[in-house]
């Protein structure tokens, strides 16, 4: 089984550029092209922020195509990427054709782009009709994710679009087109209050299931920590993957784990990282 992450939690300490070093010295297969600095983005305004970030500016493919080579200079692919979000602010939506071109730019065939988290699969089949065209144009798919909302009254996840096998598997057969596919957010679909589970949503998934997002959380926050330290049984998880004969990737999204890193010890967490997606790789391998 191959095995790949997201590089925003690394590049957030040493850049992009460095980041996909790491991840190929630490023996990833590939990486995951986080894009969130696309848009720099006010939660509480609803606002995008002056960014001067290059994939915020003119020269984004230039930049996606340095990312790409830096990489294979390496020995590592890029396998998907991760749109700016939330999908509820139009200006985000603006760049989402962006994403889809800078993820064919650097070698992706998988973009994920989350749905608006309040709207049915009729309302969220609207933003990819529109998308898809031009993704398949680009040689690349697009993957909707379960997502939740936070009840403030109950102190734990609420529905949100995907959150449910049943609606997840609405949202992909609502467009129903090979372009647009499932990628599963594992921590998500764990939280208490929302989600199916996820040995649930995967047997519902069948073969919509092309994309993952990895990481651990005590079954109740969105802690995305690095697997095998909290609370989720990954055992049961990746016996179920192996069931529905997935191929595709592993691909970590454990984004809150380097938090405390530093430059001189970051790769060091990096390791730490490829460590733990190698040990469900190998459990997929053996079950």
């Amino acid at each position: 089984m191959r095995i790949s992450t997201e590089i925003h939690s690394t590049a957030k300490i040493v850049g992009e550029e460095k980041a996909i070093e790491l991840l190929a010295k630490a023996g990833f297969d590939a990486w995951d092209f986080s894009m969130f600095n696309m848009c720099k983005y006010d939660w509480g305004k609803d606002i995008l922020l002056t960014n001067s970030h290059p994939l915020a500016g003119d020269s984004y493919l230039r930049f996606a195509r340095k990312l790409k080579q830096i990489g294979l200079d390496n020995g590592i692919a890029c396998n998907q990427s991760h749109a700016p979000f939330p999908t509820r602010c139009a200006a985000i939506r603006a760049y989402y054709k962006r994403a889809i071109e800078c993820t064919a730019e650097a070698g992706g065939k998988i973009c994920i782009i989350h749905p608006d988290n309040n709207q049915t699969a009729e309302e969220n089949a609207e933003l990819y009709n529109e998308l898809l065209g031009f993704a398949k144009d680009c040689g690349v798919k697009i993957a909707t994710e379960n997502m939740w909302n936070w009840n403030d009254e109950k102190d734990e996840s609420a529905f949100a679009a995907c959150a449910t096998s049943e609606d997840f598997v609405k949202h992909i057969d609502t467009v129903n087109d090979d372009y647009l596919v499932a990628c599963l957010d594992i921590g998500h679909a764990e939280m208490r209050g929302s989600g199916s589970g996820a040995v649930n949503m995967i047997h519902a998934l069948g073969h919509r299931l092309q994309a993952l997002h990895i990481h651990d959380n005590d079954r109740w926050h969105d802690n995305h920590q690095i697997p095998l330290s909290m609370s989720i049984d990954f055992e049961e998880i990746v016996r179920a993957l192996k069931e529905i004969n997935y191929r595709e990737y592993f691909t970590l999204e454990a984004d809150q784990y380097l938090n405390n890193h530093t430059a001189e010890n970051v790769f060091e967490g990096v390791c730490d990282l490829k460590n733990s997606v190698s040990k469900l790789a190998y459990m997929f391998e053996e079950i």
